[in-house]
Parts: C-alpha cells; sequence; structure tokens
C-alpha cells in the first residue's frame, strides 16, 4: 500500500504529493518531496535569508513527517541542493541541530536555481519508521 501525505492546509503548487508512506509489512519508508521555503501567491519566497529559508525548510519538513507518524529523528537519508555552495557554513550548524538525533546519510550540492523565485536552499528526505 502506498498513502499520499498531505498535512491539513498544505498548498501545492503542481501536481504532485508532499510526502509517500509505503508499508513495508513491518515498517513503513516515507519519501518526502523536495521543500523549499514558503512562497505567497507571486511564487516568491517569503525571506531572502539563507538561515531563515533553512530553518523554514526543516520545520515543513517536520510537518510533513508528523502527518506520516514519523519525525526527524526517523530520517535516515537527506539531500539538500543550495544554490549557493559558499552558504554551507550557515546551513550546516542548522542541519546539525534538526538530525542531531538521526544523523541521517546526507548529500549536498550546488545547483544553479529552483522553480521559485529567491529560493536558495531545497531538502528532501527519506525516513524509515516501525509499524
Amino acid at each position: 500500500m502506498i498513502e499520499n501525505i498531505i498535512p491539513e492546509g498544505y498548498v501545492m503548487k503542481g501536481v504532485y504529493t508532499p510526502a509517500k508512506k509505503i508499508d513495508l509489512g513491518d515498517k513503513y519508508l516515507i519519501f518526502v518531496s523536495g521543500v523549499q521555503a514558503p512562497a505567497g501567491d507571486v511564487n516568491e519566497v517569503c525571506t531572502e535569508d539563507i538561515g531563515e529559508q533553512t530553518e523554514l525548510v526543516f520545520q515543513e519538513i517536520e510537518m510533513i513527517l508528523n502527518k506520516a507518524g514519523a519525525s526527524l529523528d526517523n530520517v535516515v537519508k537527506a539531500v539538500i541542493y543550495l544554490k549557493d555552495i559558499n552558504d554551507f557554513s550557515i546551513v550546516s550548524p542548522i542541519r546539525a541541530k534538526y538530525f542531531k538525533n538521526s544523523m541521517p546519510v546526507s548529500t549536498m550540492v550546488g545547483v544553479n536555481g529552483f522553480v521559485r523565485s529567491g529560493s536558495k536552499i531545497e531538502i528532501e528526505v527519506t525516513a524509515i519508521i516501525e509499524k
């Protein structure tokens, strides 16, 4: 069984689901779509500050995981995309704060840009929980 995870009030701009929860028998595997900082009606992020964007992204990921019955402590893999790889020194301590218990395997790469205007970071995660 595969369940779409969509938190109440979650606004999607496109054809996708924020997360998929997959029944593996004795565990659930949860894939969370890439998350960027929130945007208004004009599809522009709410802050230009990379630290604030990172905090907002982690908070949204946490909300999505909670809807699936999981938390950041259940994350086993994280992929972080940065528009400016030099922001690593700002993002890394924030990442460490949110992943202090799970210590997931990780990838962090620099990219040319994002679909959301002003976005400087996007994070996707995979989590696993016991039934």
